[in-house]
């Protein structure tokens, strides 16, 4: 080979690991943009573009800019898993963002098994999904055994003597009501009726029915946004006006105002975001950036209780690719356990729960109490 050819093969060479560094990071998105938790999930992903247009223009992560690529579980645990394989398979993604619902999720973590990829779960709360021995889980929302946990100094407070349940029949829904169960027990107040509806169901009336004829002074409910809605309306027109604690699923109080109006009123959520005082959030700066970027994109203030954790969540994982040193799910995989990013509802650093030597990370956010009072909020702070 001539002195020539040899230099070519060496410009040749460097231009085409330029042109490899130069192409983006990907990272898959799997959300419901449609069926029963469409709002939610598009919510999440706005957030998550707001997260990757920061990035990028600040330069990207290891020189490289990210990119999203965008499925749609269909709010169906099925779907939710072949949009996973699909995304690492063929999308050749080496970390995903997912999957809103417990059961969503549940449902993607054996592929993540499977293929050895990574994902940060943004919103889930099943305890299952960090106890149950899946190494490449990173969990930024709390489950509801932390939400439990945070509620417990309160609970007396409020002066609780006796709590039904009325919960979504699914992972999220039934690990909720066994995670308050216990600490509401361990506190001495009683637990009455455990009542299940389907996530797509539009009459709740024969369990309001029973809740009603209880002789139980509160109700702790576990739904999501559009399904609080119709319960606090059918609430109102049975004349069932007791006390209500919603957990995980009300991080839209505004959405709920303004679809449920006076229907709404004293009833009282757990949430962990507080976009209505950005100043007493841990993260006021980013906070300000955060919602004055949703403004300016013309999407409504309600939203930005779920979209904050596609934020968090894909700065998470940038913080992670950076971490790692390099794009490959392994690296990925390392870098997520030396994350210690300031989210907008407190820091993001992960624990280990579950199983030794496979567990997942768990990082543990801020929970507050939201009242809905005469049609607007106010706050506890827990």
């Amino acid at each position: 080979m001539t002195r020539r050819t040899t230099l070519a093969a060496m410009a040749f060479a460097f231009m085409a690991s330029s042109a490899m560094a130069a192409d983006p990071i990907k990272i898959g998105v799997n959300q419901p943009l449609t069926g029963a938790f469409a709002a939610s999930g598009t919510y999440v992903v706005n957030g998550a573009k707001i997260a990757a247009d920061e990035i990028n223009a600040k330069g990207g992560v290891l020189g490289r800019k990210i990119e999203l690529v965008i499925e749609d579980n269909k709010s169906n645990p099925t779907e939710a898993a072949a949009v996973a394989e699909k995304l690492i398979t063929s999308d050749k993604v080496p970390v995903l963002l997912g999957a809103w619902g417990s059961s969503l999720t549940l449902a993607t973590m054996p592929k993540l098994e499977e293929y050895s990829v990574p994902m940060v779960v943004e919103t889930s709360s099943s305890g299952k999904i960090t106890t149950s021995g899946n190494p490449f889980v990173f969990r930024i929302s709390p489950p509801s055994a932390v939400e439990a946990e945070a509620f417990e100094p309160i609970a007396k407070k409020l002066g609780l003597k006796k709590v039904d349940f009325l919960v979504i029949n699914n992972d999220w829904g039934r690990g909720a009501a066994d995670d308050f169960s216990k600490m509401l027990k361990a506190n001495g107040v009683q637990v009455g009726l455990v009542e299940t509806m389907d996530q797509t169901s539009q009459d709740m009336s024969a369990q309001l029915a029973k809740l009603k004829a209880s002789d139980a002074d509160t109700i702790m409910v576990t739904a999501a946004v559009d399904q609080l809605t119709l319960l606090f309306k059918q609430m109102a027109a049975l004349g069932l006006k007791k006390r209500v604690i919603t957990t995980g699923g009300s991080q839209n109080p505004d959405q709920i105002i303004a679809q449920a109006g006076s229907a709404a009123n004293d009833t009282l959520h757990l949430t962990t975001f507080l976009p209505w005082w950005p100043e007493k959030t841990p993260n006021a700066e980013a906070t300000s950036y955060f919602l004055g970027e949703w403004k300016k994109r013309g999407f409504e203030f309600a939203g930005v209780t779920e979209s904050f954790r596609g934020y968090d969540g894909i700065r998470t994982i940038a913080a992670g690719i950076a971490a790692g040193g390099a794009a490959d799910p392994a690296s990925i995989q390392k870098g997520l356990w030396a994350v210690n990013l300031s989210g907008l509802n407190g820091p993001i650093k992960f624990e280990k729960s579950g199983p030794k030597g496979k567990e997942s990370g768990q990082s543990k956010p801020q929970v507050y109490l939201i009242e809905i009072k005469d049609q607007k909020i106010g706050h506890v702070q827990l």
